[in-house]
């Protein structure tokens, strides 16, 4: 479903697209554009949430950071695997060297640059999977928030809900979802939160 404004930004793309409209033309029509768009704003009711506060107090975030600390430890385990095997490698390849055909030699080294790229893809893509296991395992906590944010907006008429973010230098204790949503989702906060 669009939203007025949404219509109306659209609308005014495609206008600002024709080339034939002259300059004077534009001018008004971005200034119509621009108090239809305020006027449809003012219409609406504006909140805002801080989710990663909400997340934050959610006893569930407790398994998934034990979850992800394990599953972490577990990536760990294995590059440290990869890392002896490397060090072994090398100090074999050390010791043998002067006993090693220039054949055997090339072999080994190339077994050896092999396993060094291996570690240090192994290492990129741990982060990656890092990432990927997080976002996983906070997806049904998201909902949770999403579900109970679009509950406690429509019982209260807000129109639009945006997120906190550091940028955010006031907000009107009346305009924070972020209590009410918390309280949808069973968490109540003591007096010193």
């Amino acid at each position: 479903m669009l939203t007025e404004g949404v219509i109306i930004f659209k609308i005014y793309s495609k206008f600002a697209l024709l080339k034939n409209l002259n300059t004077n033309k534009m001018k008004f029509l971005k200034i119509a554009v621009f108090f239809i768009g305020l006027s449809t704003f003012a219409q609406g009711k504006v909140g805002a949430v801080d989710v990663e506060y909400i997340l934050s107090k959610m006893p569930e975030l407790t398994a998934i950071q034990t979850e992800l600390e394990t599953y972490g430890k577990q990536l760990d385990i294995d590059l440290n695997k990869k890392v002896d095997e490397y060090k072994k490698l090398v100090e074999e390849y050390k010791k043998g060297e002067p006993n090693f055909t220039e054949e055997e030699k090339k072999e080994k080294q190339t077994t050896i640059l092999n396993l060094d790229k291996d570690i240090q893809k192994f290492q990129q893509n741990g982060a990656k999977l890092m990432d990927i296991k997080q976002t996983e395992a906070l997806k049904p906590l998201y909902k949770k928030i999403g579900e109970a944010l679009e509950k406690v907006a429509k019982a209260q008429n807000y129109t639009q809900v945006t997120q906190t973010t550091q940028d955010l230098v006031y907000l009107d204790p009346e305009y924070d979802l972020t209590v009410p949503i918390l309280l949808e989702l069973g968490i109540t906060l003591t007096g010193d939160e």
